[in-house]
């Protein structure tokens, strides 16, 4: 239910923060939520993953839309791609792993520091 939760939150935030601070925002939204949300290794990489993948992946696709694929054809042709849909799916996937290691650099930190706490 944790990872859900998180997964939620994040997309929430990361949402929010586009629209005010820089594309990188997501990193900082994702590692705190994973610290907030006391996430292990696997769900903090996932959700963070999951949660940035799906959301540029939406946003990408709408946009897309709706200047009927003009942008994203030009781009994909740019990048030698076939697709301009493959071109959307590419820019999503990095974006998740972006957001996935920096969920997961949230849920280590976390460790670490009770792990700290622990030993003192």
């Amino acid at each position: 239910m944790r990872f859900l939760s998180a997964l939620l939150a994040m997309v929430l935030f990361c949402f929010a923060a586009g629209y005010v601070l820089p594309w990188w925002s997501i990193a900082i939204v994702c590692f705190v939520v994973a610290m907030g949300f006391k996430l292990r290794n696997a769900p903090a990489f996932f959700s963070g993953f999951l949660s940035v993948f799906i959301l540029w992946l939406l946003i990408a696709l709408l946009k897309d839309h709706a200047n009927e694929q003009l942008l994203s054809a030009r781009m994909a042709a740019l990048f030698k791609l076939n697709n301009s849909y493959l071109f959307i799916a590419v820019g999503a996937f990095v974006g998740g792993l972006v957001g996935g290691l920096a969920g997961w650099s949230g849920g280590l930190v976390r460790h670490a520091m009770n792990n700290k706490q622990d030993h003192q």
